[in-house]
């Protein structure tokens, strides 16, 4: 029987001789940047609705169903082209709007 603990019997361990192959070297750990925190500027605040900017735009009434009905958009007076979903009751009437509404009928339009 070979000299040695109980211990060294279960592990294998006994008379165990050291390598003479070197180790590798430990891996050196990775080290990235800390991110960089920006606070946001303050923003104004907007009414609930987001509608502060909103007008009242004047289209044919052809249009208007078109737009409300079919999804489809529409060409205002003024030129804005959008597809209308919001009442229109709740917004005042564009400028531009009333002011080629007012031209179309000076010059006898319909």
């Amino acid at each position: 029987m070979t000299k040695g603990t109980m211990a060294d019997r279960w592990t294998g361990d006994a008379g165990a001789e050291m390598s003479d192959t070197p180790t590798a070297p430990a891996p050196t750990p990775i080290i990235t940047p800390a991110p960089i925190i920006t606070e946001e500027p303050d923003t104004v605040p907007v009414s609930d609705d987001g509608d502060h900017d909103r007008f009242a735009h004047i289209v044919r009434k052809d249009d208007q169903m078109k737009g409300y009905v079919m999804g489809e958009a529409v060409t205002a007076l003024c030129g804005k082209v959008w597809v209308p979903s919001r009442d229109p009751d709740r917004y005042p009437v564009c400028p531009a709007c009333k002011e080629a509404l007012a031209q179309i009928r000076a010059a006898g339009g319909n």
